[in-house]
C-alpha cells in the first residue's frame, strides 16, 4: 500500500516523533473499568503507578474518569471532573516533563483538562456524543485522537451490524469525520479502530488483520487493545493472564502500521516496539 504515514505529533509544544512507535500508558481514575490493576484509588497509588509507567518509558499518560467498558455505569459531568483535574494538576506537580492525554468525551472536560496541563485529547465516542467537541479542539490545537465507536458504552454491543464489512464502513466513518475536522483546520489527528467498541470477538480480529487499510487516512494509527476481551475470551483465560495474548496482538499491530500502542504494561510495550524497529531497520 503506497501511503506516507505522518511521523510527528504536537504535544505541550513540543514536535514528537512517532518513530519508532510510542507508547500510551493507561491510567484509570475509575472504580470499575474493565482491567482492575489498572485502577488508580488514591493520590498516592496515581503517583506511583505513573512514575513507574514513566520509568518503563511510557511516552503518554492517559488519565480516564468515566470507564468505556461494556454496560459500564453512567458518570455525571461533575464527577468526571473531580477525578480527572486534580489528577492532571498532581501529575504536572511531580512529573512536569509527562505529556498527558485525556480520555473525555465530553468537550468541557476536555477544554478543562487541557487548561490544567493535559496536551491531547482521546475521545472514544469521535465527536458523536458532544457536538461541541470538535469546536472545542479546533480552537485548542491540540491532537485529537478520534476513535470509532456506536452508541455509548450501555448500548455499544447490541450494534454490531456493519455493510459490507467492518473496516468499509469504519473507513466512511473516519473520512467524514477527518473532513469535518480539516475544514476547522485541525490537522493533528490520531485515528484509533477502536477494538472492542461496537464489535463481535470475530469482527475486532478481521480488523486487526487489515489494520492497514486504514493507512488510507494519512493518519497516526493507534491501537487499544491491551488485555481486551478479544484476547482473553478466545484464549478462555482472565484479563490477569492476557499479557502475553496482548504482547502477541502489539506486535501485529505495529507490523500493519500502529504508531502508538495504549496499553496497561508500558514495559513489555516498550520491548515490542524496540524488536519490531530494529527488525524494520535491519537490511
Amino acid at each position: 500500500m503506497d501511503v506516507t504515514i505522518p511521523r510527528y505529533i504536537r504535544c505541550n509544544n513540543q514536535i514528537l516523533n512517532v518513530s519508532p512507535a510510542k507508547v500510551m500508558g493507561i491510567l484509570n481514575l475509575t472504580p470499575d473499568s474493565f482491567y482492575s490493576e489498572s485502577r488508580v484509588k488514591n493520590e498516592k497509588k496515581l503517583l506511583e503507578k505513573a512514575e513507574k509507567m514513566l520509568a518503563d518509558g511510557a511516552d503518554f499518560l492517559d488519565l480516564g474518569g468515566y470507564s468505556s467498558r461494556p454496560g459500564a455505569d453512567f458518570v455525571s459531568e461533575e464527577e468526571e471532573r473531580k477525578r480527572i483535574l486534580p489528577a492532571i494538576e498532581l501529575l504536572n506537580k511531580h512529573f512536569p516533563l509527562a505529556k498527558i492525554s485525556v480520555d473525555t468525551f465530553r468537550a468541557k472536560i476536555a477544554r478543562e483538562a487541557i487548561e490544567a496541563g493535559a496536551c491531547m485529547i482521546n475521545d472514544i465516542s469521535g465527536g458523536q456524543a458532544d457536538e461541541r467537541m470538535f469546536d472545542t479542539v479546533a480552537e485548542l490545537q491540540v491532537p485529537y485522537i478520534l476513535m470509532h465507536m456506536r452508541g455509548t458504552p450501555q448500548t455499544m454491543q447490541q450494534l454490531t451490524d456493519y455493510h459490507p464489512d467492518p473496516i468499509t464502513e469504519i473507513n466512511r466513518f473516519f473520512s467524514q469525520k477527518i473532513k469535518k475536522l480539516h475544514d476547522k483546520h485541525v490537522n493533528d489527528i490520531i485515528i484509533d479502530p477502536g477494538f472492542g467498541f461496537a464489535k463481535t470477538l470475530e469482527q475486532n480480529y478481521f480488523i486487526l488483520k487489515n489494520l492497514d487499510r486504514f493507512l488510507i487516512h494519512d493518519k497516526i494509527l493507534l491501537v487499544g487493545i491491551s488485555r481486551k476481551s478479544m484476547l482473553y475470551k478466545l484464549l478462555r483465560i482472565t484479563q490477569d493472564q492476557a499479557l502475553n495474548a496482548t504482547t502477541v496482538a502489539h506486535t501485529i499491530g505495529l507490523l500493519k502500521g500502529a504508531s502508538i500502542l495504549r496499553v496497561h504494561d508500558v514495559k513489555e510495550a516498550k520491548e515490542v516496539v524496540k524488536i519490531v524497529d530494529f527488525m524494520n531497520q535491519s537490511g
